[in-house]
């Protein structure tokens, strides 16, 4: 029988940047915009006791889904932002997590279990959410408060700084065209997609955190929250 699930393709090792925050990059083959692209992507993942809760997640390869059981129990699955998912259904039907999604959201064929609310039951704790309010698509981000404030986005938050292993050469030369290695950058794909007013990132400029894990690039380490700021005030001059 043919799998229904996309196969699992090349990843990086598991990292573990702060206590009990794993992170893995992998890979996306994507069709869009009449063009076949191939980029790396990002999951975050988080413990809390014995219990993994994944954020944007990645198809991992046998041997690297046994050195996530490692870590502890996969219990939590969470679409961050509406673009990612393709891999929900693969952990939902072969860990039984409890599927996390904004209103709206969520991915064909997988029933969202828990939606994502501000103000409402996170699947981690010590945890803010905000989702916006002015976006086509559906996009949260989320806030853990240690270690100086650390930032779980998607796509509105990159930091793809230079093209990596996981790209093709045909993407690393359109995707620097359209301006993607442009470091703590709002990502241009989803600008086009979400078509975002300023108002969100008016609000998300007010809120402090030091670190931000990105859907696509590498983890900004110190600093972010000034980054971003700057960035917001050049694309929404706010």
């Amino acid at each position: 029988m043919t799998s229904s699930y996309l196969p699992a393709l090349p990843h990086s090792a598991i990292s573990e940047p702060f206590k009990d925050i794993f992170f893995v990059t992998g890979t996306r083959k994507w069709h869009f915009m009449d063009l076949d692209w191939q980029f790396s992507r990002n999951m975050t993942v988080v413990r809390e006791g014995d219990e993994l809760t994944i954020f944007n997640s990645v198809r991992l390869t046998d041997a690297g889904l046994i050195e996530l059981e490692a870590f502890g129990k996969i219990t939590n699955l969470v679409q961050v932002g509406g673009l990612h998912g393709v891999d929900d259904a693969f952990y939902r039907d072969t860990f039984g997590v409890t599927y996390w999604a904004q209103p709206g959201a969520g991915q064909p064929g997988v029933p969202v279990a828990r939606e994502l609310i501000e103000g409402g039951e996170l699947p981690v704790s010590g945890a803010d959410l905000y989702t916006f309010k002015h976006s086509k698509v559906p996009e949260t981000v989320f806030r853990l408060n240690r270690d100086g404030g650390i930032l779980i986005t998607c796509d509105a938050f990159q930091n793809y700084v230079a093209s990596d292993e996981f790209f093709s050469e045909e993407s690393t030369k359109v995707m620097t065209d359209m301006g993607f290695f442009t470091p703590t950058n709002v990502g241009p794909v989803w600008m086009q997609a979400a078509e975002p007013g300023p108002e969100d990132f008016a609000t998300l400029a007010q809120w402090s955190y030091e670190h931000v894990f990105c859907g696509h690039g590498v983890p900004v380490i110190g600093g972010a929250s000034a980054a971003y700021s700057e960035t917001f005030k050049r694309l929404f001059d706010i």
